[in-house]
């Protein structure tokens, strides 16, 4: 059968506006992202941040320091401003648009807690912090190793931060495959509870929080945990400074016993 040139030049076209309409069309719609529900009886803290509150009052630049292992550091986000402390920052910002944040990560990944309290002085204290956040425990429960003989550790971190009169917020380990694995796992978030209790700081429930979004919300794992069964992934490192932000601004925001005079520095 002969073709004309009409009929060539006509397919020609219809050639090129379907490949120019197949490139204009999205080769894969992007999944909806599940709710982020961080309900305040899980994230509340049990008192007042009360550096935190004389700063906000004063309208004083807040330097918050994160100290922990890889899920401090950020590891299974796809980039660093996935990590919890880069995600709180911008939480921090959007609560309180008129106030300076300055969110300081020191994560190293494999750390624990002695390995931690060698880098204080230079990491933590010499950057002057209104607020630590500190999160251990788990690369312990990992390794088998018992957190109960490392009290002495702990607290001599946490006198460092009292003595230069720094807000303190612990945070517990993550609720993902291979820590819930570890017979231990339990009597490793009862200790960080009862830590935080005794010394008289804060703690971040995170393991209740990541336990809820699995056993309430029905999130399976692979939602928020990555594909090794320990780190967290995107989603769920900004659900954390989701939930972390606002622990922090409704516990700065409590009434305090004095908004005037803050501690010399």
């Amino acid at each position: 059968m002969r073709v004309t040139r009409a009929a060539l030049r006509a397919i020609k076209a219809f050639s090129v506006a379907a490949l120019f309409a197949g490139l204009m069309l999205p080769a894969h719609a992007a999944e909806p992202q599940p709710a982020c529900e961080c309900p305040m009886d899980l994230v509340r803290f049990t008192s007042p941040l009360p550096r935190v509150a004389k700063k906000l009052i004063a309208g004083i630049p807040i330097t918050i320091v994160a100290i922990g292992s890889s899920s401090t550091a950020g590891a299974g986000a796809s980039t660093p401003a996935g990590s919890y402390p880069s995600r709180l920052a911008e939480e921090l910002r959007k609560t309180f648009p008129t106030q300076t944040f300055n969110v300081i990560n020191r994560g190293v990944n494999g750390e624990e807690v002695p390995d931690m309290l060698k880098r204080f002085d230079s990491n933590v204290i010499a950057e002057k912090p209104d607020l630590v956040l500190w999160q251990f425990g788990t690369n312990s429960l990992i390794r088998d190793q018992e957190m109960d003989r490392k009290d002495a550790t702990i607290r001599s971190g946490l006198d460092k931060i009292r003595a230069i009169g720094a807000d303190v917020v612990l945070i517990d380990p993550q609720f993902a495959p291979k820590v819930i694995a570890k017979p231990a796992h339990l009597k490793m978030v009862a200790f960080m509870a009862e830590t935080a209790k005794r010394e008289n700081v804060q703690l971040f429930r995170r393991f209740a929080v990541m336990k809820r979004w699995n056993e309430v919300n029905r999130l399976p794992f692979e939602t928020f945990v990555t594909a090794d069964g320990l780190h967290q992934n995107d989603w769920s490192y900004a659900c954390m400074a989701k939930g972390l932000g606002i622990a922090i601004a409704e516990a700065a925001q409590r009434p305090v016993l004095s908004a005037t005079a803050l501690p010399a520095r």
